[in-house]
């Protein structure tokens, strides 16, 4: 090729080149940077759409997790709750027995229904009071509740519970409970039995649920596990890679702008050939 000043074509090429090793460059130190190897959705627009689905869907169960975690602490409140109901209703039948027998008179019984008056209004207290947030677990106010423990919102996704649990002293037959005679106090342990056959199943009820959700957390942290794995395998940079390629992009960048150097000196050769 003859020298020429108008047009330098080494100069243009090795510009071409160093611009590709300066892209390369960038990208390099941007995925280094962010761990992601998908920096901008043009480096693999249907990896990047499949990653921020699956993104979406790992908040989504992280949620749903944290659901399940808030419905096992509600019934573990009101399981507690009613397990000092059950220990008061256990107290009132002990005291019950101590009254039917005639080794006690009226005046001690009516010190013993005294004790019994205040078990059971605190019984009533608690049963009224125990709340989650505003949520009144154990008066009966609760019919069936939906707790949502999925990352979508089909029905497979939701929990319906049926919640049978009013262990005020009314529902449980214990508010008319006294002790103050002997025919009162033989009569107060069948309500009392009752009444612990019903917290009972109520414990039950609630156990079984808290099993229930014990595998619902479970199997969405293995989901979160799973999905994170396949995001990161679509998504995150192999970061040994990615040094690589930052160390040979920085090389040739650096050759390039030697050679440009060079290139753009060439039209300084034509001149002397001037004069």
């Amino acid at each position: 090729m003859g020298l020429r000043i108008n047009t330098n074509v080494s100069s243009i090429n090795a510009q071409r080149h160093l611009s590709t090793q300066q892209k390369r460059l960038n990208h390099a130190q941007a995925a280094v940077a962010s761990g992601s190897r998908i920096v901008t959705s043009a480096d693999d627009a249907a990896g990047h759409a499949i990653s921020e689905n699956i993104r979406a869907q790992i908040a989504g169960v992280n949620k749903a997790k944290d659901n399940a975690f808030s419905a096992q602490s509600m019934f573990q409140i009101g399981e507690s709750a009613l397990n000092e109901v059950n220990n008061i209703l256990i107290r009132v039948r002990e005291l019950g027995i101590q009254s039917a027998s005639d080794n006690v008179s009226d005046k001690e019984r009516a010190l013993i229904d005294q004790e019994v008056q205040h078990l059971l209004e605190e019984s009533d207290r608690i049963a009224q009071s125990t709340r989650f947030g505003n949520l009144s677990i154990l008066d009966g106010g609760i019919e069936e509740m939906e707790f949502h423990v999925g990352p979508y919102g089909s029905d497979e996704n939701v929990i319906r519970v049926e919640v049978d649990a009013n262990a005020t002293n009314s529902a449980l037959g214990t508010d008319s409970i006294s002790l103050a005679d002997k025919d009162g106090a033989k009569d107060s342990l069948e309500s009392v039995d009752n009444a612990l056959d019903s917290l009972a199943k109520m414990r039950a009820d609630f156990g079984a649920v808290q099993s229930r959700l014990q595998r619902t957390v479970s199997n969405l942290e293995n989901q979160n596990v799973n999905l994170s794995a396949a995001k990161a395998r679509i998504s995150d940079a192999d970061i040994a890679k990615e040094s690589a390629e930052l160390a040979s992009a920085q090389v040739l960048q650096q050759a390039g702008v030697s050679i440009l150097s060079q290139a753009n000196q060439n039209g300084a050769a034509a001149l002397r050939l001037i004069g």
